[in-house]
């Protein structure tokens, strides 16, 4: 009995140990493309070889030691490179031509709105995109939150996601709005002033799950709609105090010369499309190694949206301005996040922002960088946006070469997300 016990053991250790070999060489991915974005620069003939999560090795054939068994994929005239992060999204709205942002926020129930964000995480993930910063849900409170532990779980495909919960607001800013001064309507933010104020929903927010604070520095509550600053100096100063006090990063709206200045003086971390930007002022964003995000498919967008026609019609002159001011930042050497504001158009189409930043004037090789390395960078992402050895294995492949044509990037051929192929 003792023997035929000692037997079955020791048959038992083999049949674990050469599962746990069978695991551990079945975990090993060798890719060999064309060429490989490394998140710096394009080197032609690298392999990458990834084991599990993580990156074992990347680099010249004649460099990297390829186990015995390990699952070959080859990909011809592709190139790989980084899984790209998308520095400015709203998983919880869809394109404005579909619905309006006030109908979204006062019309669609929560459960429609969670509903339409699980659609627009796969179809983000799908196009290559494997990490967001997702800068608010307009009315949908801290479901942000569910929604980004949900994929953690692998309950639904999608992004690793930064949530920045319900946004902070200067009271009486934002909308929706009503005619009726006695109606209680929902706010696309959550209000807050003072520095008491300020301070609590900072906290109240991080203890939500916020990963990054955003704000609004300024909006459109002048007279006659017109663009103003909202928050103090002061309001803001403590708003990026708080939030970094804790690690968190800081995201501010800001379209006016004034609001940027003060949100400069602040110390936030990236400031949201920048429309009110001067020479004088990327300048100190430079000074500060404060990053814009330009979102410039948002603001294009908006006017197809309004019958403009790119290409036949006049540009308008909102879309002229902004490119200027995309030139200035890039001369000043700002630091420019990849970052269209995708919700305002199509999930999915997160690629559009880079195509227009090519149109703009930056390089094609600096439009990768800034949708990985640079982005992973100001987000404080260590071990995503590069592909070398012990970063996390996410990766795509998309065929032809980007730096040559940045348009490559919307032919994603292979996407990679924690190492699992997706």
């Amino acid at each position: 009995m003792k023997t035929a016990y000692l037997t079955f053991t020791l048959i038992l250790s083999l049949i674990t140990s050469i599962i746990a070999q069978q695991k551990t060489f079945d975990n090993y991915i060798l890719l060999k493309p064309d060429r490989v974005f490394d998140g710096q620069q394009m080197h032609a003939g690298w392999w990458v070889l990834i084991k599990g999560s993580r990156i074992e090795a990347a680099g010249e054939p004649n460099g990297i030691t390829v186990p015995s068994s390990v699952k070959i994929i080859e990909l011809k005239g592709q190139t790989v490179m980084p899984g790209m992060i998308e520095g400015h999204s709203h998983l919880f709205l869809h394109p404005y031509n579909q619905t309006s942002w006030n109908n979204q926020v006062l019309n669609e129930s929560r459960a429609e709105r969670t509903a339409r964000a699980v659609n627009h995480a796969k179809a983000t993930l799908m196009a290559g995109f494997t990490t967001v910063r997702d800068l608010g849900t307009e009315g949908a409170a801290y479901d942000d939150v569910g929604l980004r532990d949900a994929i953690k779980k692998g309950v639904i495909p999608g992004p690793r996601m930064l949530v920045a919960t319900r946004a902070i607001v200067a009271t009486g800013s934002y909308g929706p709005k009503s005619n009726v001064a006695e109606a209680s309507v929902i706010t696309g933010g959550e209000e807050a002033d003072g520095i008491d104020g300020i301070t609590r929903v900072v906290r109240s927010q991080i203890g939500h799950g916020a990963d990054v604070v955003k704000l609004y520095a300024d909006y459109r509550w002048g007279e006659n709609g017109t663009s103003q600053p909202t928050f103090t100096e002061a309001e803001l100063k403590i708003a990026v105090e708080v939030a970094k006090s804790s690690g968190r990063i800081v995201a501010v709206h800001s379209g006016t010369e004034e609001g940027m200045r003060r949100s400069i003086a602040a110390g936030v971390t990236t400031i949201e499309h920048g429309d009110g930007g001067t020479p004088l002022l990327f300048k100190l964003m430079k000074e500060k190694g404060i990053a814009l995000c330009p979102t410039l498919a948002a603001t294009e967008a908006i006017f197809t949206y309004a019958g403009w026609k790119k290409g036949t019609d006049p540009e308008p002159e909102s879309v002229t301005h902004k490119r200027e001011i995309f030139k200035e930042a890039m001369q000043a050497g700002v630091i420019i996040c990849m970052g269209g504001d995708v919700g305002v158009f199509a999930h999915g189409d997160n690629a559009r922002e880079m195509l227009l930043m090519v149109d703009y004037g930056m390089k094609p090789i600096d439009v990768l960088k800034s949708a990985t390395s640079v982005n992973a960078t100001v987000f404080q992402l260590n071990a995503l946006g590069n592909i070398k050895s012990t970063y996390i294995a996410d990766i795509i492949a998309v065929d032809g070469n980007p730096a040559e044509d940045i348009k490559a990037v919307k032919q994603v051929k292979m996407v990679m997300k924690d190492g699992v192929i997706y």
